[in-house]
């Protein structure tokens, strides 16, 4: 199934585009952009080294005007980077990849849109620790929160008032994306949808995903007798409220149908909170606390964690911006700091980064892994848009 559905969309995206060509209405409008980045850095933890790195992103898109309010667009974009880290220059270990970073057709009107192919799909209230990121994988601290997308079928309707519903299939995304340390079943189709409405100085909404879990592919051994293909639900809460300063909740919570293992649910929350105080050009303040639990049952006490963010950011001037990330663990006790300074032109953009963090970065829960972001160090990323 996996494989249909992307032939299925690079099909529509050639119709889409042989329609466009030949509407009577107006010619289709094409553009191609493109973002080129280069970082350098050094850090020392697990060891001293240094790393470079070039990326570039190019994407072709494509618009027509279909009349009475339609229209018919697509995205075809790749994701290609040489990367190099080492101790020193005769020890550098290189890799790259290119491979596709969006692939997607969508028809919509004022109020409705149907979108298909390799697309970014998020939501909810939270900025940094997001227990409703079920589907992307930003880290916080990336000055470009790059996001790998995912393959199915979207589709939503905006209602007079602003109430929405979302509605979504998923196939083909074996890979663990999100919270998820163990893939999906890749033959079995994966299903969800949302609602959100207005409510009273703000918005709430409820979301549903259900998908198969493919544990012989897991990368981790799991006891005899357990199920191979388990499924698991989720339901998420999320609601943002304008009360002078910003208030929001971010919750989920997760039944793994196991039939072995006993911590088969998990849990997470975020309340978080801004302000932008009257000082010189505007200092924003935001902070967020997560907590998350593994446990037999939902509401038991189970294994829990605690993680707490605060950002700070202020303009410089029209160009600059300096800004200050920092992360605490509860769980681990460490402490996670980094400051950026930020300048920016019309295609330019230059970041300087300096951090200070645990050797082992850990700056989500259950996201570990060798990180440029481990120890102490500084990043220099170079980014130009065209």
């Amino acid at each position: 199934m996996a494989v249909n559905i992307r032939r299925f969309a690079v099909i529509a995206m050639m119709i889409a585009c042989a329609a466009s060509f030949a509407a009577a209405d107006g010619g289709p409008t094409l553009s191609l952009r493109g973002q080129l980045s280069g970082w350098l850095g050094y850090h020392d933890a697990p060891s001293a080294e240094s790393a470079l790195g070039l990326r570039y992103i190019p994407s072709f898109s494509l618009n027509l005007h279909l009349g009475r309010g339609w229209s018919l667009d697509s995205e075809v974009s790749v994701n290609a980077y040489e990367s190099a880290r080492g101790a020193a220059l005769s020890t550098l270990g290189t890799s790259g990849e290119i491979k596709p970073y969006r692939a997607w057709v969508r028809l919509a009107s004022d109020r409705f849109e149907v979108r298909l192919g390799l697309q970014k799909i998020n939501f909810g209230s939270a900025m940094l620790l997001r227990p409703l990121m079920w589907f992307d994988r930003i880290d916080p601290n990336d000055p470009l929160q790059l996001a790998d997308g995912v393959y199915g079928l979207l589709l939503k309707y905006t209602f007079p008032g602003n109430a929405n519903v979302w509605l979504w299939g998923l196939a083909g995304n074996g890979d663990p994306k999100g919270w998820e340390t163990v893939g999906t079943k890749k033959s079995a189709p994966e299903f969800g949808g949302r609602i959100q409405v207005p409510v009273p100085a703000g918005e709430a909404a409820l979301s549903y995903h259900h998908r198969t879990i493919d544990m012989a592919n897991g990368g981790t051994a799991f006891p005899p007798g357990e199920r191979t293909n388990p499924p698991e639900d989720r339901l998420g809460f999320d609601g943002k409220w304008d009360l002078g300063f910003g208030l929001w909740i971010e919750a989920a919570l997760t039944r793994q149908g196991y039939s072995v293992i006993p911590q088969s649910w998990q849990r997470s929350w975020t309340v978080g909170l801004d302000y932008t105080f009257d000082w010189g050009s505007g200092l924003h303040v935001l902070a967020e606390h997560l907590n998350a639990a593994v446990a037999a049952g939902a509401w038991d006490s189970g294994m829990s964690r605690d993680f707490t963010g605060l950002t700070a950011d202020y303009p410089l001037g029209l160009l600059d911006r300096v800004s200050t990330m920092v992360f605490y663990s509860g769980s681990t006790s460490d402490w996670y700091r980094l400051l950026t300074w930020r300048r920016t032109y019309d295609r330019w953009s230059f970041y300087v980064i300096g951090f200070l963090n645990p050797d082992r970065y850990q700056i989500l829960p259950g996201r570990t892994g060798a990180s440029l972001f481990a120890g102490k160090g500084i990043q220099i990323t170079i980014v130009f848009n065209h």
